[in-house]
């Protein structure tokens, strides 16, 4: 076979994947976009693409005495947020810690985090929820906070640490000689550098409480303090409730945050790249 032609045929099939999953990733979502804006509340009946589409979804959302959705978004939001500023917090220190000291357990817990990924968070949740349970956060969003936490820093502080063996430890030794501490080489010279990996640490842990639906559904109780997972599920799971449509409706504004901090981050990623590819 020539080399031309076995090109042109690895093209076709590369495409061919390409528009495979394109398929399988967006036909749930147009799906989910076209029954948002059908007229009736019934999944039955409605249809990709509506003949007469509406918008009366989304204002029942936003404007309706009866619904929660805002309530709903802003604690998403508030939880979020948290997760990814604390989770990515201290998963930094951690790494830095594991990355550039030896310490007697360093080789332990390193073993332990990589163990503590094998294990699936639903193991813990009956102990989690005896925890919480006992310190009075049942029920709570702080409570809920804190298990994303401390859930988010064996797997991503493992992978962190893994970025940092790769900054050359000679700029750590030029900073000390400079008179720097220990916490101005991490904040002033690592985590900079750091920008891409500690930027999809950032956006998976804001992505998890929007995504989540287990946790929540264990430890949540009041209407007032649920997440926009647990509440959706209520507009299908009540013995009475058919609302689908605005299950899409406010199923597809959740993409909404996502996408708005993925483009924030976006320009860290790629500057990270580029300044990767073009380093020395």
């Amino acid at each position: 076979m020539k080399k031309s032609t076995k090109n042109t045929l690895e093209l076709i099939i590369m495409y061919a994947i390409i528009a495979v999953m394109f398929v399988v990733i967006f036909y749930p979502l147009v799906w989910a976009f076209g029954l948002s804006l059908n007229p009736t509340s019934s999944m039955f009946g409605a249809s990709m693409i509506p003949s007469e589409p509406t918008l009366e979804h989304y204002r029942w959302l936003f404007f309706d005495e009866r619904s929660n959705y805002l309530l709903w978004y802003r604690n998403s939001i508030v939880v979020a947020l948290a997760t990814s500023f604390f989770a990515t917090l201290i998963v930094s220190l951690t790494a830095y810690a594991f990355s550039r000291y030896r310490f007697r357990g360093r080789k332990n817990g390193l073993y332990a985090m990589l163990l503590l990924q094998m294990f699936p968070v639903l193991m813990a949740m009956v102990a989690l929820y005896i925890l919480l349970n006992t310190v009075g956060l049942l029920d709570s969003l702080v409570g809920l906070t804190l298990i994303y936490i401390g859930g988010a820093v064996p797997m991503n502080a493992f992978l962190v640490k893994g970025y940092f063996d790769t900054i050359p430890r000679e700029l750590d030794e030029s900073a000390r000689i400079d008179g720097a501490g220990h916490f101005r080489v991490l904040f002033q010279i690592m985590l900079p550098l750091a920008k891409p990996i500690l930027s999809i640490v950032a956006l998976f842990n804001f992505m998890t409480p929007f995504m989540d639906f287990i946790l929540p559904r264990i430890i949540l109780r009041s209407p007032e303090n649920f997440t926009l997972a647990l509440g959706l599920f209520n507009f299908v799971n009540d013995q009475f409730a058919n609302n689908f449509t605005r299950f899409a409706a406010g199923a597809i504004l959740i993409a909404v945050p996502i996408a708005t901090v993925f483009l924030l981050l976006q320009r860290y990623l790629i500057g990270g790249l580029t300044a990767g590819a073009t380093k020395g």
